[in-house]
């Protein structure tokens, strides 16, 4: 329910962090201080070869509002490369039944040589909404938006659902099977099982598993990372796409399985509205939120968005390193002023 949401196998993203960071008061590292055009909303992010490509939510009504592309060789300094395709593909309006202003909240995987990206085709307020899916066999970090192939629909839902079909993340767990989170408002979060090859619902499995819910109230943008024996699901809470009056902000619960039950540090239940909180408002950092959980080489990372209030409210793009504590909880860097995560 939102308002406006303006080839190669991926190499450790960890990387990302490497040599980036400032530090805060006492030598401590912070996030690190990201340059270039760093406008984007619900952003994903994947390093193939020696470049880093993120991808966004749409601008509402400019280039057909498809997803925006933002590179960096470095992933400190990004840049600007333009939109994936001029148009929608021609689904989109079959489902809704119109053209939405944009698409949202893309989220890219990578298997096998083959990089997935998962999307969301919604409107403001309603669950008429549609996950889709484009993968690319050989993505060319030198132009990543082309090279894709549309799959169509993934999963949908309709006025009358529990749930509402945007936000996917993609999570392969070490048995061989492939698991999409997604949902906003509504009944919370969601999962399906996926057939891991072709990143469409598994046929054998119609379960939908419940992962997290505030009873109708405000979470989102749901992400699974895998670390020491446990499953940890990043949400987003309350108001998001609001500039300036953002009040998003990140939780994180865990679970020792995929499909649940996942709970925050005090064992409330996610299913509940539990959720520990890693990142809310902060000077400039307004409504931090939209965020994706990635790993490599032994170290997770998080990329998301923050309404910069500094420059009116508009979205920009940070990553943090997760840390992670002795009791097995992750934590974030200071933001690059000095101030709490």
């Amino acid at each position: 329910m939102r308002e406006s949401r303006k080839g190669r196998r991926a190499a450790p993203l960890f990387l990302l962090t490497l040599g980036s960071l400032a530090l805060g008061g006492g030598g401590r590292p912070t996030q690190p201080v990201l340059a270039g055009d760093l406008q984007i909303h619900d952003p994903t992010l994947l390093r193939v070869g020696t470049t880093y490509i993120a991808l966004g939510t749409g601008y509402e009504n400019v280039d057909g509002g498809t997803l925006r592309i933002k590179t960096s060789p470095d992933g400190i300094s990004w840049t600007d490369a333009g939109t994936l395709g001029e148009t929608q593909p021609a689904w989109v309006e079959k489902q809704l039944g119109t053209t939405p202003p944009n698409l949202w909240a893309p989220h890219l995987f990578a298997r096998g040589g083959t990089t997935y990206l998962y999307y969301s085709a919604s409107l403001f307020g309603k669950n008429t909404s549609a996950i889709g899916l484009m993968t690319n066999r050989n993505l060319d970090p030198r132009n990543p938006g082309k090279g894709w192939t549309d799959q169509g629909v993934v999963v949908t839902s309709r006025e009358g659902d529990n749930f509402n079909a945007i936000d996917a993340a993609r999570i392969d767990t070490p048995d061989g099977r492939a698991w999409l989170a997604f949902g906003s408002f509504w009944d919370g979060i969601k999962m399906r099982e996926l057939d891991p090859v072709s990143g469409k619902l598994k046929v054998e499995n119609g379960q939908l598993h419940s992962l997290a819910s505030r009873g109708g109230g405000a979470v989102e943008a749901p992400s699974i990372l895998r670390h020491g024996g446990h499953y940890y699901l990043f949400v987003s809470f309350d108001r998001c796409c609001a500039g300036l009056e953002s009040t998003y902000r990140i939780m994180v619960g865990r679970s020792k399985n995929v499909t649940g039950p996942y709970v925050d540090r005090e064992g409330v239940p996610m299913l509940r509205g539990g959720g520990s909180q890693l990142q809310a408002t902060w000077g400039r950092f307004i409504g931090p939120g939209g965020q994706e959980a990635l790993q490599g080489g032994g170290r997770g990372l998080l990329v998301y968005h923050y309404y910069d209030g500094d420059l009116g409210g508009t979205p920009q793009l940070q990553t943090a390193t997760l840390r992670w504590g002795a009791d097995g909880w992750p934590t974030l860097d200071p933001l690059p002023q000095g101030g709490p995560p």
